[in-house]
């Protein structure tokens, strides 16, 4: 996994996987729920996409899913984002990076 930030939403947009699968984006979902202790709060799930926003550090953030892009994470509010919400996405990118990482290497 190599981390990769963008901004072509208007917001900070980590990409976790480029070209992540569905059992990819589950396997974050469980990382971010069972190491990280996140909570999903809505769930959005549609043909080609699938959107759940969860709370980190008091910021509501958006795991995403498209079968085009892969596996991101950005904030919820996209565009209007606040500094410090893009700056949560970086961290908890961050975070998340060190668990895969650290689960590869456990594995090979």
């Amino acid at each position: 996994m190599s981390l990769t930030l963008r901004t072509n939403f208007g917001c900070t947009e980590a990409v976790i996987s480029d070209d992540g699968g569905l059992k990819s984006f589950y396997h974050v979902a469980d990382v971010l729920s069972d190491e990280l202790k996140v909570k999903f709060l809505n769930k959005e799930d549609d043909f080609d996409t699938i959107d759940w926003e969860f709370r980190f550090k008091g910021y509501t953030l958006t795991l995403h899913y498209s079968i085009y892009t892969g596996i991101s994470i950005f904030p919820a509010k996209t565009r209007d984002a606040l500094n410090k919400e893009n700056k949560a996405v970086v961290e908890l990118a961050n975070l998340l990076e060190g668990k895969l990482l650290a689960e590869h290497k456990h594995i090979a």
